[in-house]
């Protein structure tokens, strides 16, 4: 019960302001309030939750559509925990960050903050492959409507001769990507529900866990096929290179929430996607796949690091470092140890707090100046001194300060690859060094030395409101960073379980040691 709680008391918020708010405040009002009464129930299931198994917990099943064996069927473990509670948090800092950022609308932005927020928590808790594809699209339309609605204002020229919206071109490019995948990943569930009834004389069931316990009876081939069906899906998500031309378009011009929940959550449920379904499900073809997906991964490091370090826009500089970051995650995730795979679930939490506080920072300096040109800033702290506190503090945390959440993650991440792979956690290695450098650089240009436009002596520093969106993210930081093992306790059965479903052994190191030859 406590899980169908959270997951759909933001959609029954929404169905109340659409019924019977009236006002703008009522709504903004009434949508922080859902928000934190659903971080409230996130906070009882991480209190109520048993570290010691790897067992699903606060399950829920009951019959939906029998006669096609579809289940309303939930459920977490320790790899999901942590993300539901994350997209609680992050769904309510991102209301509150648009109190006074958005004016037009704001009944419908609501509403599509909250419905996103369900959708979002739906397939991080899905058991159920039709219930899982149902929630992947329900997150879909919110999104779109947030960048296309609410996003910024310019225009950009397609194919050098039609004029767009670079707003709607965004959200065009975002759901036709999405959309792609989600047809790939379609296709692949019809795929295993089909199989399973044949191999298995009959059974009709679209239970995850279910078809996991058959994955030894798919043969390579099979699993080839699926596996490239959902790994095209859930790159798309990642998003790993190269299919990641999507997010820059997207954050840029999404409104400073839309950014903080895409950033923080909504990528990471590619990454989800890796971990609860093509991991235990199809564990030949993932062995099979591992040394693409790890040279792609770090590709997406080093190039996503040297893209950011020349972007003349914050946004842009922090949506490239996205993609630097979440290589990180998917290196980890396919180096097939428990350092590694921790790790990366880690970076998914840290990257989620870290980057939702850096686009958080992005959007309070553009309400006060209109612009995210770094050419546009300089001395910054002389004008505002809290707020170059928690931009300081965020960028050496983004890259990987130790003591400060992004070390640990990485740290641990780039462990479990050296068991692997040396030469590759050397290659990884090479991304933190150019992620120090584009952040301190891009820290300097905004922050430091003299006011260079005169416009910016008069700038006022944070108000209360603007530092209760940052201060919840600062203390996770801190967190993370000085104690991490109350995070990871909610990982080790979890992911020790995972990796015994894999079959991982000196045989699959040794593939992708071989491959790297």
């Amino acid at each position: 019960m406590l899980l169908s709680l959270i997951i759909f008391v933001p959609l029954l918020g929404a169905l109340g302001i659409l019924l019977f708010v009236e006002t703008d405040e009522s709504a903004r009002k009434t949508a922080f309030g859902v928000s934190l009464a659903d971080l409230f129930l996130t906070l009882l299931l991480l209190a109520r939750f048993d570290t010691s198994t790897s067992q699903m917990q606060f399950v829920k099943q009951a019959p939906w559509i029998p006669s096609f064996g579809i289940q309303y069927y939930i459920g977490v473990d320790g790899i999901s925990v942590l993300m539901i509670f994350l997209t609680a948090l992050l769904s309510a800092v991102a209301i509150l960050s648009s109190w006074t950022a958005i004016t037009d609308r704001v009944k419908e932005y609501t509403l599509a903050l909250l419905v996103l927020q369900t959708g979002i928590l739906g397939v991080f808790a899905a058991l159920d492959f039709f219930l899982f594809y149902v929630f992947w699209e329900v997150m879909l339309i919110p999104m779109v409507l947030l960048i296309g609605i609410w996003g910024s204002e310019g225009k950009r020229t397609i194919l050098g001769r039609w004029e767009m919206e670079s707003r709607i071109y965004a959200a065009l490019k975002f759901f036709l990507y999405t959309l792609a995948g989600s047809l790939l990943m379609l296709v692949a569930i019809i795929s295993l529900y089909f199989t399973h009834q044949k191999i298995t004389g009959g059974e009709l069931t679209f239970d995850i866990l279910r078809l996991i316990q058959s994955a030894h009876r798919y043969n390579p081939d099979f699993q080839f096929w699926v596996f490239l069906a959902f790994f095209l899906a859930f790159a798309i998500k990642v998003p790993l290179f190269p299919f990641h031309t999507w997010l820059p378009d997207a954050h840029v011009e999404a409104p400073t929430a839309g950014s903080v929940i895409l950033a923080g959550v909504l990528l990471k449920m590619g990454a989800y996607g890796f971990l609860r379904i093509c991991l235990p499900l199809l564990p030949q073809a993932t062995k099979q796949f591992a040394p693409l997906i790890i040279t792609l991964a770090v590709i997406a490091i080093i190039y996503g690091a040297l893209v950011a370090m020349v972007q003349p826009d914050l946004k842009k500089l922090i949506a490239y470092s996205s993609v630097s970051h979440m290589g990180f995650v998917m290196l980890g995730l396919f180096a097939f140890t428990q350092q590694g795979i921790e790790g990366a679930i880690l970076q998914m939490f840290n990257h989620g707090t870290i980057t939702g506080a850096l686009f958080l920072i992005v959007g309070l300096i553009y309400e006060r100046t209109h612009t995210r040109l770094i050419a546009d800033f300089g001395g910054l702290s002389k004008s505002l001194p809290v707020y170059a506190a928690f931009f300081g503090i965020f960028t050496f945390a983004s890259l990987g300060l130790p003591g400060l959440g992004g070390f640990i993650g990485e740290f641990l991440i780039l462990v479990g690859t050296f068991r692997v792979k040396p030469t590759v956690a050397v290659l990884a290695a090479v991304g933190v060094i150019l992620s120090a450098a584009y952040m301190l650089w891009m820290f300097q240009r905004v922050m430091l030395g003299e006011i260079t436009h005169p416009r910016n002596r008069e700038l006022i520093d944070l108000n209360l409101r603007e530092m209760a969106t940052l201060v919840p993210l600062l203390i996770l930081v801190f967190w993370v960073g000085i104690y991490p093992n109350t995070f990871l306790q909610f990982l080790h059965a979890s992911v020790g379980h995972l990796i015994h479903q894999l079959g991982v052994s000196s045989e699959a190191h040794q593939m992708i040691q071989t491959a790297f030859k």
